[in-house]
């Protein structure tokens, strides 16, 4: 029986498969999706079973997920078409006789009054109702959303956002990569919700630890949602996602970002990566370029 790891083309389901390789999962057992296999040919020519997976298209979800016992649904990135998608894979993934479902999630989904926190609410709350065993992995907001704009914060010596003092526990992807791994791989995980976050900062104090590890000062510069929404717009982000993420900012400064679980650290077994941390390391390889 294998494992199936839907969206492995991107950032978070090419961790997770890694993962899973590292903890010494066979690459036969793992069978990783994507719209766009040639993305994947590396893990094909490393003996990772490759499929193509389109949650648009039920048909190729049929071909992709048979034969699996375990499956991890990795939340896509359209917005607007999020939870229809994660239907049509829970559907085959039940058509399929998958035995199990992990499905990654937002921090504070049933409670969350942001835009993202929609579908993530509505996709748990129908994988509770499919019969189909499962473990939700409420993710917390990642570190790289912040680390990958190092460029644009060191041009222009700001963070900009409209999550004012709002707390946020940021994490690590490849931490949430290691969590999915632990409880597709380790028994005493089914039926169970977890919230995984990293250590809380406010993004003042973000700027504060750019500031430190460039050796240059950044400052946080903070927005209203419109005027935020039009500068991510005006960066080329697509309306969609711009208003989404200036949406997010928002929630964040309500505390719907924050947690104060350690599920995450007692996953993993070990501390996870700080802002601080990921800041240097990201710094690190922009500078060896």
């Amino acid at each position: 029986m294998s494992t199936v790891i839907t969206g492995a083309s991107g950032h978070l389901g090419r961790l997770i498969v890694d993962q899973l390789l590292a903890a010494g999962t066979p690459p036969q057992e793992i069978v990783a999706t994507g719209r766009d296999i040639g993305k994947l040919a590396d893990l094909a020519r490393n003996g990772v079973t490759v499929r193509r997976a389109d949650f648009a298209d039920p048909d190729t979800l049929d071909d992709a997920f048979a034969g699996a016992d375990a499956m991890v649904l990795v939340s896509t990135t359209t917005v607007g078409e999020r939870f229809d998608n994660a239907r049509n894979a829970i559907d085959a993934a039940r058509r399929a006789g998958v035995s199990r479902i992990v499905y990654t999630s937002i921090l504070n989904a049933s409670t969350a009054q942001m835009k993202l926190a929609d579908a993530h609410h509505r996709t748990e709350e129908y994988l509770r109702d499919s019969g189909l065993p499962f473990v939700i992995l409420r993710n917390g907001w990642y570190l790289e959303n912040y680390t990958d704009q190092l460029p644009m914060i060191t041009q222009y010596h700001a963070l900009l956002g409209s999550a004012r003092d709002g707390r946020v526990s940021a994490a690590g992807r490849r931490d949430l990569a290691a969590a999915a791994a632990v409880v597709l791989t380790q028994g005493g995980h089914l039926g169970m919700t977890y919230e995984l976050g990293g250590t809380p900062f406010t993004l003042t104090e973000l700027a504060a630890t750019f500031s430190d590890v460039l050796g240059t000062h950044i400052a946080y510069r903070d927005m209203q949602v419109a005027d935020y929404t039009a500068t991510l717009t005006g960066a080329g982000l697509p309306p969609e996602m711009a208003a989404a993420l200036a949406d997010a900012d928002a929630g964040l400064a309500r505390g719907e970002l924050f947690t104060d679980s350690d599920d995450l650290v007692r996953l993993i077994g070990r501390p996870a990566i700080t802002a601080r941390e990921a800041v240097r390391n990201t710094a690190a390889v922009e500078g060896s370029r």
